[in-house]
Protein backbone atom coordinates (compact mmCIF):
# COMPACT_ATOMS: atom_id res chain seq x y z
CA UNK A 1 0.00 0.00 0.00
CA UNK A 2 2.87 2.33 1.14
CA UNK A 3 4.52 1.16 -2.40
CA UNK A 4 1.69 2.59 -4.09
CA UNK A 5 0.87 5.64 -2.68
CA UNK A 6 4.64 6.53 -3.32
CA UNK A 7 4.47 5.21 -7.27
CA UNK A 8 1.42 7.61 -7.30
CA UNK A 9 3.77 10.26 -5.91
CA UNK A 10 6.44 10.10 -7.93
CA UNK A 11 4.49 9.76 -11.24
CA UNK A 12 2.38 13.00 -9.93
CA UNK A 13 5.91 14.84 -9.43
CA UNK A 14 7.08 13.56 -12.75
CA UNK A 15 4.38 14.79 -14.60
CA UNK A 16 4.17 18.16 -12.83
CA UNK A 17 7.85 18.67 -13.53
CA UNK A 18 7.29 17.54 -17.47
CA UNK A 19 4.04 19.91 -17.91
CA UNK A 20 6.40 22.69 -16.63
CA UNK A 21 9.02 21.74 -18.89
CA UNK A 22 6.76 21.68 -21.41
CA UNK A 23 5.49 25.30 -20.65
CA UNK A 24 8.75 26.64 -20.45
CA UNK A 25 9.28 25.15 -23.41
CA UNK A 26 6.52 26.49 -25.41
CA UNK A 27 6.99 29.57 -23.89
CA UNK A 28 10.38 30.49 -24.80
CA UNK A 29 10.38 29.15 -28.55
CA UNK A 30 6.15 30.12 -29.47
CA UNK A 31 4.67 32.27 -26.94
CA UNK A 32 7.47 34.96 -25.85
CA UNK A 33 8.67 35.49 -29.58
CA UNK A 34 5.08 36.33 -30.49
CA UNK A 35 4.58 38.91 -28.05
CA UNK A 36 8.05 40.51 -28.39
CA UNK A 37 7.32 40.60 -31.78
CA UNK A 38 4.11 42.44 -31.25
CA UNK A 39 5.86 44.78 -29.10
CA UNK A 40 8.24 45.38 -31.41
CA UNK A 41 5.96 46.24 -34.64
CA UNK A 42 3.50 48.25 -31.84
CA UNK A 43 6.60 50.44 -32.37
CA UNK A 44 7.22 50.98 -36.14
CA UNK A 45 9.96 48.90 -36.18
CA UNK A 46 10.00 46.78 -39.20
CA UNK A 47 11.40 42.96 -39.64
CA UNK A 48 10.40 39.29 -40.93
CA UNK A 49 7.28 37.56 -39.20
CA UNK A 50 8.75 34.74 -36.91
CA UNK A 51 9.17 31.35 -38.05
CA UNK A 52 9.46 29.18 -35.40
CA UNK A 53 12.99 28.26 -34.05
CA UNK A 54 15.29 29.23 -36.74
CA UNK A 55 13.88 32.87 -37.26
CA UNK A 56 15.79 34.24 -39.90
CA UNK A 57 18.63 32.31 -39.32
CA UNK A 58 18.21 30.10 -42.38
CA UNK A 59 17.68 32.25 -44.88
CA UNK A 60 20.51 34.89 -43.39
CA UNK A 61 22.79 32.06 -43.85
CA UNK A 62 21.73 31.23 -47.71
CA UNK A 63 21.78 35.21 -48.55
CA UNK A 64 25.49 35.49 -46.93
CA UNK A 65 26.78 31.89 -48.71
CA UNK A 66 25.42 33.85 -52.12
CA UNK A 67 27.31 37.02 -50.84
CA UNK A 68 30.62 34.89 -50.35
CA UNK A 69 30.65 33.34 -53.69
CA UNK A 70 31.41 37.23 -55.19
CA UNK A 71 33.96 39.59 -54.87
CA UNK A 72 32.99 43.12 -55.59
CA UNK A 73 34.20 46.23 -57.08
CA UNK A 74 37.00 47.94 -54.99
CA UNK A 75 34.44 50.05 -52.16
CA UNK A 76 34.13 51.01 -49.00
CA UNK A 77 30.38 50.31 -48.92
CA UNK A 78 30.38 46.68 -48.48
CA UNK A 79 27.64 46.52 -45.90
CA UNK A 80 25.32 44.50 -48.30
CA UNK A 81 27.72 42.20 -48.45
CA UNK A 82 28.58 41.19 -45.38
CA UNK A 83 24.97 40.98 -43.87
CA UNK A 84 23.04 40.75 -46.82
CA UNK A 85 19.46 40.17 -45.24
CA UNK A 86 19.99 43.34 -43.43
CA UNK A 87 20.81 45.32 -45.56
CA UNK A 88 17.64 43.93 -47.38
CA UNK A 89 15.71 45.61 -44.58
CA UNK A 90 17.53 48.61 -43.81
CA UNK A 91 17.04 49.31 -47.27
CA UNK A 92 13.37 49.10 -47.06
CA UNK A 93 12.63 50.16 -43.83
CA UNK A 94 15.22 52.28 -42.72
CA UNK A 95 17.32 51.69 -39.81
CA UNK A 96 14.30 51.25 -37.31
CA UNK A 97 13.98 47.08 -38.12
CA UNK A 98 14.86 43.72 -36.46
CA UNK A 99 15.83 40.61 -37.20
CA UNK A 100 15.17 36.77 -35.27
CA UNK A 101 18.24 34.85 -34.28
CA UNK A 102 16.54 31.94 -33.54
CA UNK A 103 13.79 32.57 -31.01
CA UNK A 104 15.42 35.57 -30.35
CA UNK A 105 14.35 38.97 -31.61
CA UNK A 106 17.31 41.97 -32.39
CA UNK A 107 16.75 45.13 -33.05
CA UNK A 108 18.91 47.25 -35.48
CA UNK A 109 20.41 49.95 -33.98
CA UNK A 110 22.69 52.18 -36.57
CA UNK A 111 22.26 56.19 -34.48
CA UNK A 112 26.05 57.10 -32.77
CA UNK A 113 24.29 58.55 -29.88
CA UNK A 114 22.15 55.39 -29.42
CA UNK A 115 25.16 53.42 -29.83
CA UNK A 116 27.29 55.71 -27.56
CA UNK A 117 23.82 55.32 -24.62
CA UNK A 118 24.08 52.31 -24.50
CA UNK A 119 27.60 51.23 -24.44
CA UNK A 120 27.51 53.81 -21.51
CA UNK A 121 24.41 52.10 -19.34
CA UNK A 122 26.70 48.86 -19.28
CA UNK A 123 24.14 47.29 -16.46
CA UNK A 124 21.15 47.57 -18.16
CA UNK A 125 22.42 46.58 -21.71
CA UNK A 126 24.59 43.62 -20.64
CA UNK A 127 26.49 40.95 -22.87
CA UNK A 128 24.27 38.36 -24.19
CA UNK A 129 24.55 34.84 -22.64
CA UNK A 130 22.92 32.98 -25.62
CA UNK A 131 25.90 31.59 -27.23
CA UNK A 132 28.52 29.30 -25.28
CA UNK A 133 30.47 28.44 -27.93
CA UNK A 134 31.57 31.92 -27.92
CA UNK A 135 31.88 32.27 -24.38
CA UNK A 136 34.15 29.02 -24.63
CA UNK A 137 36.13 30.65 -27.70
CA UNK A 138 36.32 33.89 -25.92
CA UNK A 139 36.07 33.96 -21.91
CA UNK A 140 37.64 36.02 -19.37
CA UNK A 141 37.12 39.77 -19.54
CA UNK A 142 35.09 40.32 -22.43
CA UNK A 143 32.39 37.94 -21.04
CA UNK A 144 31.93 38.99 -17.45
CA UNK A 145 29.26 41.16 -15.73
CA UNK A 146 29.29 43.74 -12.62
CA UNK A 147 31.58 43.54 -10.12
CA UNK A 148 33.76 40.41 -11.25
CA UNK A 149 34.15 42.02 -14.48
CA UNK A 150 35.14 45.08 -12.21
CA UNK A 151 37.57 43.19 -10.10
CA UNK A 152 38.87 41.51 -13.46
CA UNK A 153 39.17 44.90 -14.96
CA UNK A 154 41.07 46.40 -12.07
CA UNK A 155 43.71 43.60 -12.24
CA UNK A 156 44.30 43.29 -15.66
CA UNK A 157 44.64 47.09 -16.11
CA UNK A 158 48.07 47.44 -15.29
CA UNK A 159 49.77 44.85 -17.64
CA UNK A 160 48.47 47.73 -20.49
CA UNK A 161 49.80 50.72 -18.99
CA UNK A 162 51.31 52.65 -21.49
CA UNK A 163 55.00 52.21 -19.53
CA UNK A 164 54.52 48.76 -19.86
CA UNK A 165 53.82 48.75 -23.36
CA UNK A 166 56.88 50.49 -23.69
CA UNK A 167 58.73 47.87 -22.32
CA UNK A 168 57.43 45.23 -25.06
CA UNK A 169 58.60 47.31 -28.23
CA UNK A 170 61.50 45.08 -28.52
CA UNK A 171 59.19 41.80 -28.67
CA UNK A 172 57.29 43.55 -31.50
CA UNK A 173 60.48 44.86 -33.17
CA UNK A 174 61.82 41.01 -33.09
CA UNK A 175 58.55 39.76 -34.76
CA UNK A 176 57.89 42.58 -37.41
CA UNK A 177 62.03 42.21 -38.37
CA UNK A 178 61.77 38.48 -38.75
CA UNK A 179 58.41 38.82 -41.33
CA UNK A 180 60.74 41.44 -43.10
CA UNK A 181 63.68 39.46 -43.79
CA UNK A 182 60.70 36.68 -45.36
CA UNK A 183 59.80 39.43 -47.62
CA UNK A 184 63.39 40.21 -48.62
CA UNK A 185 64.26 36.65 -49.37
CA UNK A 186 60.91 36.41 -51.24
CA UNK A 187 61.92 39.40 -53.79
CA UNK A 188 65.55 39.26 -53.43
CA UNK A 189 65.80 37.87 -56.94
CA UNK A 190 64.11 40.70 -58.90
CA UNK A 191 63.51 43.55 -56.09
CA UNK A 192 59.94 43.22 -56.54
CA UNK A 193 57.17 40.19 -55.94
CA UNK A 194 53.71 39.30 -55.58
CA UNK A 195 53.02 38.23 -51.58
CA UNK A 196 49.93 37.59 -49.93
CA UNK A 197 50.31 39.79 -46.97
CA UNK A 198 47.39 38.76 -45.20
CA UNK A 199 48.89 35.06 -43.84
CA UNK A 200 52.22 36.60 -42.94
CA UNK A 201 50.51 40.04 -41.24
CA UNK A 202 48.66 37.11 -39.16
CA UNK A 203 51.83 35.12 -38.13
CA UNK A 204 53.45 38.41 -37.34
CA UNK A 205 50.86 39.09 -35.33
CA UNK A 206 50.69 35.83 -33.48
CA UNK A 207 54.57 36.04 -32.91
CA UNK A 208 53.99 39.23 -31.18
CA UNK A 209 51.45 38.65 -28.95
CA UNK A 210 53.40 35.50 -27.67
CA UNK A 211 56.67 37.93 -26.93
CA UNK A 212 54.81 40.16 -25.43
CA UNK A 213 52.02 38.08 -23.72
CA UNK A 214 54.76 35.10 -22.28
CA UNK A 215 57.78 35.74 -23.93
CA UNK A 216 58.19 32.86 -26.31
CA UNK A 217 57.96 32.94 -30.17
CA UNK A 218 55.20 32.03 -32.66
CA UNK A 219 56.96 28.89 -32.85
CA UNK A 220 56.87 28.21 -29.45
CA UNK A 221 53.10 28.36 -29.36
CA UNK A 222 52.47 27.19 -32.62
CA UNK A 223 50.41 24.88 -31.40
CA UNK A 224 47.85 26.95 -29.36
CA UNK A 225 47.57 28.95 -32.29
CA UNK A 226 46.91 26.24 -34.39
CA UNK A 227 43.97 25.35 -31.90
CA UNK A 228 42.49 28.27 -31.75
CA UNK A 229 42.16 28.48 -35.72
CA UNK A 230 40.36 25.38 -34.97
CA UNK A 231 37.98 26.70 -32.67
CA UNK A 232 37.21 29.60 -34.20
CA UNK A 233 36.40 27.63 -37.49
CA UNK A 234 33.94 24.94 -35.10
CA UNK A 235 31.97 28.42 -33.52
CA UNK A 236 31.62 29.56 -36.87
CA UNK A 237 30.25 26.31 -38.30
CA UNK A 238 28.42 25.76 -35.29
CA UNK A 239 27.05 29.00 -34.84
CA UNK A 240 23.66 28.34 -36.38
CA UNK A 241 22.88 25.62 -34.01
CA UNK A 242 23.03 27.57 -30.75
CA UNK A 243 19.76 29.20 -30.77
CA UNK A 244 17.97 25.44 -30.66
CA UNK A 245 16.93 25.29 -27.14
CA UNK A 246 18.61 21.83 -25.57
CA UNK A 247 21.08 22.10 -28.22
CA UNK A 248 23.83 23.09 -26.17
CA UNK A 249 23.00 19.83 -24.58
CA UNK A 250 23.69 17.14 -27.46
CA UNK A 251 26.82 15.75 -27.37
CA UNK A 252 28.11 16.31 -31.02
CA UNK A 253 30.67 15.64 -32.34
CA UNK A 254 31.78 19.33 -32.95
CA UNK A 255 31.03 20.36 -29.46
CA UNK A 256 33.17 17.55 -27.95
CA UNK A 257 35.55 18.51 -30.12
CA UNK A 258 35.27 22.20 -29.25
CA UNK A 259 35.33 21.05 -25.53
CA UNK A 260 38.64 19.06 -26.07
CA UNK A 261 40.50 21.80 -27.52
CA UNK A 262 39.57 24.24 -25.21
CA UNK A 263 41.29 21.42 -22.33
CA UNK A 264 44.35 21.24 -24.60
CA UNK A 265 44.63 24.98 -24.36
CA UNK A 266 44.06 24.86 -21.13
CA UNK A 267 46.62 22.88 -20.09
CA UNK A 268 49.75 24.58 -22.51
CA UNK A 269 48.81 27.77 -20.81
CA UNK A 270 48.84 26.07 -17.16
CA UNK A 271 51.61 24.90 -17.83
CA UNK A 272 53.29 28.12 -18.52
CA UNK A 273 51.42 29.93 -15.74
CA UNK A 274 52.82 27.03 -13.09
CA UNK A 275 56.19 27.89 -14.36
CA UNK A 276 55.97 31.43 -13.56
CA UNK A 277 54.50 31.01 -10.39
CA UNK A 278 57.74 28.73 -8.90
CA UNK A 279 59.80 31.52 -10.62
CA UNK A 280 57.98 33.71 -8.17
CA UNK A 281 57.35 31.97 -5.08
CA UNK A 282 61.57 31.09 -5.47
CA UNK A 283 62.08 34.94 -5.58
CA UNK A 284 62.78 35.70 -9.49
CA UNK A 285 62.04 39.12 -11.03
CA UNK A 286 58.71 39.25 -12.31
CA UNK A 287 58.72 39.22 -16.28
CA UNK A 288 57.60 42.33 -18.12
CA UNK A 289 55.52 40.76 -20.22
CA UNK A 290 51.72 40.94 -19.97
CA UNK A 291 51.33 37.75 -18.07
CA UNK A 292 54.26 38.54 -15.70
CA UNK A 293 52.49 41.75 -14.81
CA UNK A 294 49.35 39.90 -14.42
CA UNK A 295 50.39 37.51 -12.38
CA UNK A 296 52.08 40.27 -9.96
CA UNK A 297 49.17 41.96 -9.87
CA UNK A 298 46.91 39.21 -8.96
CA UNK A 299 49.77 38.00 -6.16
CA UNK A 300 49.36 41.49 -4.77
CA UNK A 301 45.68 41.04 -4.32
CA UNK A 302 46.13 37.52 -2.59
CA UNK A 303 48.40 39.17 0.00
CA UNK A 304 46.04 42.30 0.80
CA UNK A 305 43.58 39.45 1.14
CA UNK A 306 45.50 37.81 3.48
CA UNK A 307 46.79 40.96 5.66
CA UNK A 308 43.12 41.73 5.79
CA UNK A 309 41.43 45.34 5.58
CA UNK A 310 38.47 46.76 5.81
CA UNK A 311 38.64 47.07 1.59
CA UNK A 312 37.25 43.37 0.08
CA UNK A 313 40.06 41.83 -2.31
CA UNK A 314 39.26 39.80 -5.20
CA UNK A 315 42.02 37.77 -6.69
CA UNK A 316 41.57 35.06 -9.43
CA UNK A 317 41.49 31.75 -9.61
CA UNK A 318 43.87 29.73 -11.63
CA UNK A 319 41.17 29.13 -14.08
CA UNK A 320 40.29 32.97 -14.34
CA UNK A 321 43.96 33.50 -15.50
CA UNK A 322 43.91 31.26 -17.76
CA UNK A 323 40.79 32.35 -19.48
CA UNK A 324 42.44 36.03 -19.14
CA UNK A 325 45.05 34.92 -21.34
CA UNK A 326 43.46 33.00 -23.89
CA UNK A 327 41.83 36.31 -24.81
CA UNK A 328 45.42 37.60 -25.02
CA UNK A 329 46.36 35.34 -27.35
CA UNK A 330 42.73 35.74 -29.46
CA UNK A 331 42.33 39.36 -29.02
CA UNK A 332 45.60 41.03 -29.23
CA UNK A 333 46.33 38.82 -32.64
CA UNK A 334 42.89 39.08 -34.38
CA UNK A 335 42.18 43.08 -34.12
CA UNK A 336 46.53 44.03 -34.76
CA UNK A 337 45.94 41.87 -38.12
CA UNK A 338 43.21 43.15 -39.72
CA UNK A 339 44.12 46.34 -39.06
CA UNK A 340 47.57 46.31 -40.40
CA UNK A 341 45.90 44.07 -43.59
CA UNK A 342 43.15 46.40 -44.56
CA UNK A 343 45.80 49.85 -44.04
CA UNK A 344 48.24 48.18 -46.81
CA UNK A 345 45.60 47.42 -48.92
CA UNK A 346 44.17 51.32 -48.67
CA UNK A 347 47.42 52.45 -48.55
CA UNK A 348 48.29 50.65 -51.97
CA UNK A 349 45.11 51.86 -53.19
CA UNK A 350 45.94 55.39 -52.21
CA UNK A 351 49.61 55.80 -53.15
CA UNK A 352 49.32 59.46 -52.42
CA UNK A 353 49.14 58.36 -48.68
CA UNK A 354 51.48 55.71 -48.83
CA UNK A 355 54.37 58.10 -49.63
CA UNK A 356 52.86 60.78 -47.37
CA UNK A 357 53.59 58.26 -44.65
CA UNK A 358 56.58 57.17 -45.28
CA UNK A 359 58.12 60.37 -45.68
CA UNK A 360 56.59 61.22 -42.29
CA UNK A 361 58.12 57.75 -40.93
CA UNK A 362 62.21 58.19 -42.27
CA UNK A 363 61.55 62.36 -41.29
CA UNK A 364 61.07 60.90 -37.61
CA UNK A 365 63.25 58.03 -37.76
CA UNK A 366 65.52 57.46 -40.68
CA UNK A 367 66.26 54.07 -41.69
CA UNK A 368 66.86 53.35 -37.62
CA UNK A 369 64.92 50.99 -35.44
CA UNK A 370 61.48 53.17 -34.82
CA UNK A 371 61.34 54.25 -30.49
CA UNK A 372 58.51 54.53 -28.32
CA UNK A 373 58.06 58.24 -28.28
CA UNK A 374 58.62 58.94 -31.76
CA UNK A 375 55.92 55.81 -32.54
CA UNK A 376 53.49 57.96 -29.43
CA UNK A 377 53.77 61.28 -29.88
CA UNK A 378 55.45 62.24 -33.51
CA UNK A 379 53.50 60.01 -35.93
CA UNK A 380 50.62 62.62 -37.16
CA UNK A 381 50.12 61.14 -40.39
CA UNK A 382 50.20 57.56 -39.66
CA UNK A 383 47.89 58.03 -36.78
CA UNK A 384 45.27 59.95 -39.26
CA UNK A 385 45.45 56.84 -41.52
CA UNK A 386 44.71 54.12 -39.04
CA UNK A 387 42.04 56.35 -37.02
CA UNK A 388 40.82 56.44 -40.96
CA UNK A 389 40.89 52.54 -41.47
CA UNK A 390 39.37 51.43 -38.39
CA UNK A 391 36.68 54.12 -39.45
CA UNK A 392 36.17 51.94 -42.70
CA UNK A 393 37.01 48.30 -41.77
CA UNK A 394 36.30 48.53 -38.18
CA UNK A 395 37.50 44.45 -37.00
CA UNK A 396 34.14 44.28 -35.21
CA UNK A 397 31.48 45.60 -37.33
CA UNK A 398 28.92 45.28 -34.60
CA UNK A 399 28.81 44.23 -31.41
CA UNK A 400 25.29 43.12 -29.35
CA UNK A 401 23.43 43.73 -26.16
CA UNK A 402 20.59 42.23 -24.22
CA UNK A 403 18.30 43.60 -21.96
CA UNK A 404 17.61 40.75 -18.71
CA UNK A 405 15.76 42.20 -16.09
CA UNK A 406 13.49 44.98 -16.50
CA UNK A 407 11.88 47.12 -19.54
CA UNK A 408 14.74 49.59 -20.64
CA UNK A 409 14.22 53.21 -23.00
CA UNK A 410 17.01 53.50 -25.24
CA UNK A 411 15.91 56.89 -27.74
CA UNK A 412 12.79 56.34 -28.24
CA UNK A 413 12.46 52.83 -27.59
CA UNK A 414 11.06 50.84 -25.32
CA UNK A 415 12.87 47.52 -25.23
CA UNK A 416 11.67 44.79 -22.81
CA UNK A 417 13.36 41.89 -21.55
CA UNK A 418 14.71 39.13 -24.22
CA UNK A 419 15.33 41.42 -26.47
CA UNK A 420 18.77 41.95 -28.32
CA UNK A 421 20.40 45.34 -29.46
CA UNK A 422 22.29 44.65 -32.43
CA UNK A 423 24.70 47.96 -32.26
CA UNK A 424 26.72 48.35 -35.72
CA UNK A 425 29.34 50.40 -35.60
CA UNK A 426 30.06 50.08 -39.32
CA UNK A 427 26.96 52.18 -39.59
CA UNK A 428 27.94 54.81 -36.96
CA UNK A 429 31.07 55.29 -38.95
CA UNK A 430 29.59 55.78 -42.18
CA UNK A 431 26.94 58.07 -40.88
CA UNK A 432 27.08 61.18 -43.49
CA UNK A 433 25.25 63.84 -41.23
CA UNK A 434 28.22 63.29 -38.80
CA UNK A 435 31.46 62.23 -41.11
CA UNK A 436 29.65 64.30 -44.26
CA UNK A 437 29.26 63.17 -48.04
CA UNK A 438 32.54 61.96 -48.57
CA UNK A 439 31.65 59.42 -45.40
CA UNK A 440 32.53 56.03 -47.37
CA UNK A 441 35.99 57.52 -48.85
CA UNK A 442 38.67 56.86 -47.55
CA UNK A 443 40.37 60.20 -46.24
CA UNK A 444 43.02 60.39 -43.35
CA UNK A 445 42.91 64.66 -43.49
CA UNK A 446 39.46 64.31 -41.90
CA UNK A 447 41.59 63.18 -38.27
CA UNK A 448 44.18 65.81 -38.80
CA UNK A 449 42.93 67.50 -35.83
CA UNK A 450 41.65 64.80 -33.94
CA UNK A 451 38.41 62.48 -33.44
CA UNK A 452 36.77 64.97 -31.53
CA UNK A 453 37.33 66.96 -34.54
CA UNK A 454 36.48 64.53 -36.70
CA UNK A 455 33.13 63.81 -35.04
CA UNK A 456 32.47 67.51 -34.68
CA UNK A 457 32.28 66.90 -31.15
CA UNK A 458 29.31 63.88 -31.43
CA UNK A 459 30.88 60.74 -30.15
CA UNK A 460 30.24 58.41 -32.91
CA UNK A 461 33.56 56.63 -33.38
CA UNK A 462 33.96 53.10 -31.64
CA UNK A 463 36.48 50.63 -33.50
CA UNK A 464 37.24 49.98 -29.81
CA UNK A 465 33.83 49.80 -28.22
CA UNK A 466 32.81 52.47 -25.63
CA UNK A 467 31.95 53.63 -22.58
CA UNK A 468 33.69 51.79 -18.95
CA UNK A 469 33.98 48.40 -21.58
CA UNK A 470 36.16 50.22 -24.11
CA UNK A 471 38.88 47.85 -25.14
CA UNK A 472 41.62 47.86 -22.57
CA UNK A 473 43.55 46.88 -25.60
CA UNK A 474 43.14 49.77 -27.89
CA UNK A 475 46.49 51.28 -26.59
CA UNK A 476 48.79 47.84 -27.30
CA UNK A 477 46.98 47.74 -30.74
CA UNK A 478 47.81 51.09 -31.96
CA UNK A 479 51.19 50.75 -30.82
CA UNK A 480 52.18 47.66 -32.48
CA UNK A 481 50.19 49.00 -35.50
CA UNK A 482 52.21 52.12 -36.06
CA UNK A 483 55.43 49.90 -35.20
CA UNK A 484 55.18 47.43 -37.49
CA UNK A 485 53.37 50.04 -40.22
CA UNK A 486 56.56 52.27 -40.25
CA UNK A 487 59.02 48.95 -40.23
CA UNK A 488 57.29 48.20 -43.58
CA UNK A 489 57.43 51.83 -44.54
CA UNK A 490 60.74 52.32 -44.45
CA UNK A 491 61.93 49.00 -46.59
CA UNK A 492 59.39 48.59 -48.77
CA UNK A 493 56.39 50.71 -51.16
CA UNK A 494 53.76 48.34 -52.33
CA UNK A 495 50.89 48.56 -54.30
CA UNK A 496 47.79 46.23 -55.15
CA UNK A 497 48.29 43.28 -57.57
CA UNK A 498 45.82 42.06 -59.78
CA UNK A 499 45.31 39.20 -58.38
CA UNK A 500 43.80 40.51 -55.41
CA UNK A 501 40.01 40.65 -55.07
CA UNK A 502 38.05 42.99 -52.66
CA UNK A 503 35.60 40.13 -50.76
CA UNK A 504 35.30 42.03 -47.42
CA UNK A 505 34.10 39.01 -44.81
CA UNK A 506 33.23 38.70 -41.35
CA UNK A 507 34.13 35.27 -39.56
CA UNK A 508 34.55 36.61 -35.75
CA UNK A 509 36.38 39.97 -37.27
CA UNK A 510 36.66 41.57 -40.75
CA UNK A 511 39.01 40.22 -43.31
CA UNK A 512 39.63 39.99 -46.94
CA UNK A 513 38.31 36.56 -47.61
CA UNK A 514 40.45 35.65 -50.19
CA UNK A 515 43.84 36.96 -49.01
CA UNK A 516 45.30 40.62 -49.43
CA UNK A 517 47.34 40.08 -52.80
CA UNK A 518 50.05 43.21 -52.82
CA UNK A 519 53.08 43.44 -55.54
CA UNK A 520 56.03 44.27 -53.01
CA UNK A 521 59.41 46.44 -54.13
CA UNK A 522 62.36 46.55 -52.21
CA UNK A 523 63.43 50.20 -51.61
Amino acid sequence: MIGESVSVVLVAVLCLVTVQWLWKLLNGIWLTPNKLERCLRNQGLAGKSYRFLIGDMKENSMLRSEAMKKPIPFSNDYFYRIQPLLHQLVTKAGSNCFTWMGPVPTIFITQPELIRDAFTRMNEFRKPKMNPLTELLAPGLVSYEGEKWANHRRLVNPAFHVQKLKLMLPAFETSVTEIMNKWEQIISKTGSSEVDVWPHLTTLTADAISRAAFCSSYEDGRKLFELLTEQKELVIRLFKFVYIPGWKYLPTKGKRRMNNINREIQSIIKTEIDKRKKAMEAGEAVKDDLLGIMLDSNYKETQQSKIGSNKQHFAMSSREIIDECKLFYLAGQETTSVLLTWTMILLSKHQDWQIRAREEVLATFGNNQPDFDGLNNRLKIVTMILYEVLRLYPSIVATSRRIYDCETKLGDLIIPPGVVVSLSILHAHLDPNVWGDDAKEFNPERFSEGIAKATKGISSYFPFGWGPRICIGQNFALIEAKLVLSMILQRFAFELSPSYTHAPTTLLALQPQHGAYLILHRL
